[in-house]
């Protein structure tokens, strides 16, 4: 049987040559037995490359949950000090008050690191590379050195985003989108010097990792699928990450000349952002810049951005979904359709976040239409995921539950975003809680629980053992309903006209009436990230103690990771690929309760 991948074969004979110890594979070339370096820090093998993406990304979501919970501690008792606070920040929070500054750095890390470090790197960087190589049956990435050097950008990324909150005049703090004039100009703010520089410095090594890891996956999905497995018998998680892939690998590289520019204009004296401009009583000498092209630039991005971070939780979830409801996924070409759909209209829509920025209204129009447009292909998967668990023999593991949790809050969130795509709306509510509450139930908790849903289920392929069970129930109900219940009022609060990024409301007597729903907010936010870090606890703690796996294929599913062992080794399978007969969805058909992909059609079978 011919494969694709034999470029990759297995080692299977281990050798002693003179005291040294040599692994021989099929094709007679030599290993050198691996070393802690080799296997765990500068690992070419896509598992344990996914295990380094999840866990910096888990590390860089508590740091930018405790920065959320650090602002809402300010935003809920503004008029209290908190004497801790002071010891930790020294002159950021004197006499135990975050200071304004020091409040507008913290919102801003805490967009830069959940959007970009967690959502983006965290969720694809893990699940990309974990079920890529293995559910369309090939031996790793297509280039395991550039899939290794992908995690190391974004290391050197975090390092040097982590390094801009120690220096000496505080972080970038500019607001996660970093616009100009404020982020062009040193003189600003405290905010925008070095930390700035920095900032940029590391957002430009995001993107290097971004373009590394997408073209790789690319590649994979599209040159190393083993025999038998055709495009349309790929489960809805490689083709979620396929397309993934493309949005990121078309927007990122506009990001990164938006940045360029962006260092030019803060270090070399031009003026693409500059003109016109006063700071402190002097005339800056910048003239015929525009700060508006930043902002295309910009949301060119950041609007494809929004889908690169959904879209892999769109496919876990459906995935998960079909596996737990026992039954076939609704609608495969539908939802394989939508999620074409999505990533073409992505790139159409970025000017809906700059209706306020003096733009045409006779261009805004279009906007509104495309924008309102790519509800239609969102509500194709919803419906079809509500389909898919009608009447299934659902087992309500943690996964599934957060599988559900995720299309619940997809669908709410979601909806507010039609208000948010229509110009006349969206001109009223833009700057305030109400744009917070949207995007953060849709792209922020509904992503995280597609993340969580993947976690949960692949565990066992990850490490060998499972999550504790009670602590899963656990950390999915504290965490949805807490996320309910801190941005939903949110809402309302934006529909009153209470603006975004302010430290303190106190001066303004019309929004007086929320500081007890802002004291409740907070309170429930604090409950929500110790809940958090209950889930770290069970992640780090399952992974020597765990309940081990005792079966190859724990979850009955039908796909081709379950046919590798319990913990496979680099190559993932020991012996020849095995080869593809069927699609990925074969529940409950002809009196079975699952088919594996591996297994040929029977001529009596019923079609799917």
């Amino acid at each position: 049987m011919n494969h694709d991948n034999n470029q990759h074969v297995h080692p299977e004979v281990h050798v002693t040559h003179g005291g040294h110890h040599v692994e021989h594979d099929g094709d007679g070339h030599h290993h050198h037995k691996e070393t802690f370096l080799t296997k765990y820090i500068f690992s070419q093998d896509h598992k344990t490359i996914a295990k380094q993406f999840l866990i910096t990304g888990m590390i860089w979501a508590i740091v930018g949950g405790l920065m959320s919970v650090l602002f809402r501690l300010q935003l809920g008792y503004p008029d209290q000090s908190f004497e801790i606070l002071e010891t930790f920040f020294g002159r950021w929070a004197p006499g135990g008050q975050i200071n304004p500054e020091f409040y507008y750095a913290l919102i801003t890390m805490h967009g830069t690191i959940l959007v970009f470090f967690v959502l983006t790197g965290g969720l694809s960087g893990t699940f990309a590379n974990l079920l890529i190589p293995l559910q369309v049956g090939a031996r790793d990435m297509a280039s395991p050195l550039m899939n290794m050097l992908s995690y190391w950008f974004f290391m050197l990324s975090s390092l040097i985003m982590l390094a801009s909150l120690f220096v000496q005049t505080g972080p970038a703090s500019g607001g996660w989108t970093a616009y100009p004039p404020l982020s062009a100009l040193a003189q600003a703010s405290e905010g925008s010097k070095i930390g700035m520089d920095l900032w940029i410095v590391s957002m430009a090594m995001f993107v290097v990792m971004g373009l590394l890891g997408n073209l790789n996956y690319i590649a994979t999905i599209l040159n190393m699928r083993t025999k038998g497995m055709t495009m349309t018998r790929m489960p809805l998680t490689i083709w979620a990450l396929f397309f993934t892939a493309i949005l990121g690998v078309l927007s990122f590289p506009v990001l990164l000349s938006g940045f360029i520019l962006l260092l030019f204009d803060r270090n070399l004296g031009t003026s693409f952002y500059l003109s016109d401009i006063y700071v402190k009583g002097q005339i800056l000498p910048n003239e015929g810049g525009s700060a508006i092209l930043y902002q295309h630039l910009f949301w060119f991005l950041g609007h494809p951005e929004v889908y690169i971070i959904i879209l892999p939780a769109m496919g876990l979830v459906s995935e998960v979904m079909s596996v737990n409801s026992r039954k076939p996924i609704f609608g495969y070409m539908a939802m394989v359709g939508s999620l074409f759909a999505i990533t073409v209209l992505a790139f159409l829509v970025w000017a809906h976040h700059m209706f306020v920025s003096g733009m045409s209204p006779f261009l805004g129009s279009f906007f509104v239409l495309l924008t309102l447009l790519i509800a239609i292909p969102s509500a194709i998967k919803v419906f079809n995921w509500i389909t898919t668990i009608w009447r299934g023999n659902i087992r309500f593991t943690p996964a599934m539950l957060f599988a559900i949790g995720f299309v619940s809050l997809f669908i709410s969130g979601g909806l507010t975003g039609i208000f948010l795509g229509n110009s006349t709306i969206d001109i009223h509510v833009h700057d305030t809680y109400f744009v917070i509450a949207h995007f953060h139930i849709v792209m922020g908790v509904s992503a995280f629980f597609g993340m969580f849903a993947g976690v949960y289920h692949w565990y066992p392929k990850m490490y060998g053992r499972y999550l504790n069970n009670t602590l899963g129930y656990l950390h999915f109900w504290v965490t949805l309903v807490g996320a309910y219940l801190i941005f939903w009022p949110m809402h309302y609060m934006g529909l009153a006209g209470v603006p975004r990024r302010y430290l303190d409301f106190r001066l303004w007597t019309s929004f007086n009436q929320f500081d007890n729903l802002n004291k409740f907010i907070s309170i429930v936010t604090i409950i929500v990230f110790a809940v958090q870090l209950m889930f770290v606890f069970n992640f780090f703690y399952s992974i020597w103690k765990g309940r081990k796996v005792r079966s190859q294929n724990p979850w009955n599913a039908t796909t081709l990771e379950w046919t590798t062992p319990i913990r496979p080794g680099h190559g993932n399978w020991p012996g020849e690929i095995p080869e593809v007969h069927r699609w990925a969805y074969d529940y409950s058909k002809d009196g079975r309760d699952f088919i594996p992909q591996t297994e040929p059609v029977n001529p009596d079978e019923t079609k799917h």
